[in-house]
């Protein structure tokens, strides 16, 4: 079944009235293209700006007022499914960044509160209680979602767990990641179609624009909403784009069944392979960060030798050259071979240095990741899930461990446990400040967007070694982190994006500079922590067998 899709974008002020005109004329504007599924921006009705939690409530919308009943006319009138967030006064008193959708018969068919706030939002509204309804519809399983729950995963990964084919995104965003990596993730990682509808002109009022302009240090503009609005396919392949200014209505047409199927090239069932035992972390109380702060660079290396024969030498100069951490790429030695023999090999080449190396080899229960010092192996790390060169291990491995370093702590991750975000949140939960991750690219997506968006939601520095002739990469943390810290240089609309280091499918040994101390720097706006902030209440999900 195909069905034809809109993700609306537009600018709403202060005035109620004139943002309800906006929303219906531009769902006509849908309609009229043919769309069957229109999603809206996130905060339809009002400006996200409140002198205080008083006002933010008194400007909601409530069950049967006007706003509501002509967004439910307007689903009718059409025939379309609508799906729209607004702020939402509940008679106990809270007040919900509430997501609705709307039948083609102006039924409401559902309703969830968002689960993760953003910044001043904390200050006005009250988070979701409960996860948000998988909707069984003629035109597939439907998921709602708004902003800030796309930039860290556990939302979206619990409505893909729960079946949503569907994820219907609003967003209130001056960031010009989301477009480029937060949107396009939460598809790919997931195997789902995501529909996100983005803001676009002043996220504030106007007549506090210069102020905030000045106080912050950035443009008018980036104060704008990021537009952008998108639909995206399972792979991560983006359809249909809207601009990065100015009203659009961005059409496409899906086949909400292809989510049905979650399966890589070599088979592997991306959600059958989780291992929600290993996930308990995910939804226990935030503790926050304790360790003393990590060094504020490390010099490493990705090695990926042309043949086996070659690993030592290369690890040799690279850290001759400097390097602390050397990561070689997954079976650089090969892929039969044992862990005594990948130590013996490589360790000499570290004798005299200060320096590290992340390896892989082969144990009797599957891929094992090794940390490699001066004196042989400081650690290992199997492969958790059964995945790729693990799918048939007889044992994979307990736990995720870290190793304190002198620079800070490391994790590793083997081969395709970086295909799961619940691998790197472990990782951030247990106060990693570098994943090394020696594994084999098998999709476009993981290199373009998943290990970035690992780097990215968990504030991790990550060095992925794929082999030669394959994908590689370094995703740095930047000193320059969302509106909220100082600057060094020029504000770019990036929330939180790594700094890209891309390795040549061809190139031996890359080396570059991370920053441990970085990873300690979690608040992605004022009360907003990017890990401790997750939606650790409601993980049941990701956390159990179903």
């Amino acid at each position: 079944m195909t069905i034809r899709v809109a993700a609306v974008q537009f600018e709403a002020g202060q005035d109620i009235g004139a943002n309800l005109a906006t929303c219906l004329r531009l769902v006509t504007d849908a309609a009229r293209q043919g769309a069957q599924l229109v999603v809206l921006p996130e905060f339809c009705n009002h400006l996200a700006w409140y002198t205080d939690r008083a006002q933010a409530h008194a400007l909601a919308t409530r069950p049967g007022d006007d706003f509501l009943t002509a967004i439910s006319a307007s689903a009718a009138e059409h025939r379309v499914y609508l799906k729209i967030n607004v702020t939402h006064a509940y008679p106990d008193g809270r007040t919900g960044g509430t997501n609705f959708l709307f039948g083609p018969d102006g039924a409401l068919l559902g309703s969830c509160d968002k689960q993760v706030l953003m910044g001043a939002e904390n200050d006005h509204l009250d988070p979701a209680t409960e996860v948000g309804p998988v909707l069984d519809t003629p035109i597939g399983r439907l998921g709602m979602y708004a902003c800030m729950e796309g930039v860290i995963p556990e939302t979206t990964r619990g409505l893909t767990l729960r079946g949503a084919q569907v994820l219907l995104n609003s967003l209130n965003s001056f960031a010009t990641d989301e477009a480029a990596l937060h949107i396009p993730v939460r598809a790919a990682e997931n195997r789902a179609w995501v529909i996100a509808a983005n803001k676009v002109g002043p996220l504030l009022p106007a007549e506090h624009l210069p102020a905030m302009s000045r106080g912050l240090g950035v443009p008018e503009q980036w104060l704008h909403g990021a537009g952008e609005s998108q639909i995206v396919a399972p792979d991560g392949t983006v359809l249909a784009k809207g601009p990065r200014t100015g009203e659009a209505v961005v059409i496409a047409d899906i086949a909400p069944e292809r989510a049905d199927d979650k399966h890589r090239p070599d088979g592997t069932d991306i959600l059958a392979a989780r291992r929600p035992e290993l996930y308990g972390p995910l939804g226990d109380v935030p503790t926050g960060r304790r360790r003393p702060p990590s060094a504020p660079s490390l010099p490493v290396a990705v090695v990926r030798p042309r043949d086996p024969g070659q690993a030592a030498d290369l690890l040799g100069t690279s850290v001759t050259e400097g390097a602390l951490l050397a990561v070689l790429a997954e079976d650089a030695l090969g892929a039969h071979v044992g862990p005594a023999e990948v130590a013996a090999t490589l360790a000499p080449a570290l004798r005299g240095t200060d320096g590290y190396a992340v390896a892989t080899a082969r144990s009797a229960d599957g891929p094992v990741g090794l940390l490699i010092g001066p004196d042989g192996v400081v650690g290992e790390q199997p492969q958790l899930h059964r995945a790729g060169a693990a799918r048939d291990a007889a044992r994979p491995g307990g736990a995720l461990r870290t190793f304190d370093l002198p620079w800070g702590r490391l994790a590793i991750v083997v081969g395709d446990d970086a295909i799961f975000p619940e691998t790197f949140r472990l990782a951030a939960l247990a106060d990693a400040d570098v994943v090394a991750v020696p594994f084999t690219p098998r999709e476009p997506w993981e290199l373009a967007l998943g290990l970035p968006e690992r780097a990215a939601e968990n504030r991790l520095n990550v060095i992925a070694a794929g082999p030669l002739g394959t994908g590689a990469a370094v995703f740095a943390l930047s000193a320059d982190f969302t509106l909220w810290t100082t600057w060094a240089g020029p504000f770019t609309g990036r929330i939180s994006s790594p700094l890209r280091t891309d390795i040549a499918a061809d190139r031996s040994v890359t080396h570059a500079v991370v920053a441990p101390a970085q990873a300690a720097n979690r608040l992605v706006s004022r009360r907003t922590d990017l890990v401790d902030g997750r939606p650790w209440r409601l993980v049941q999900a990701l956390t159990e067998r179903r």
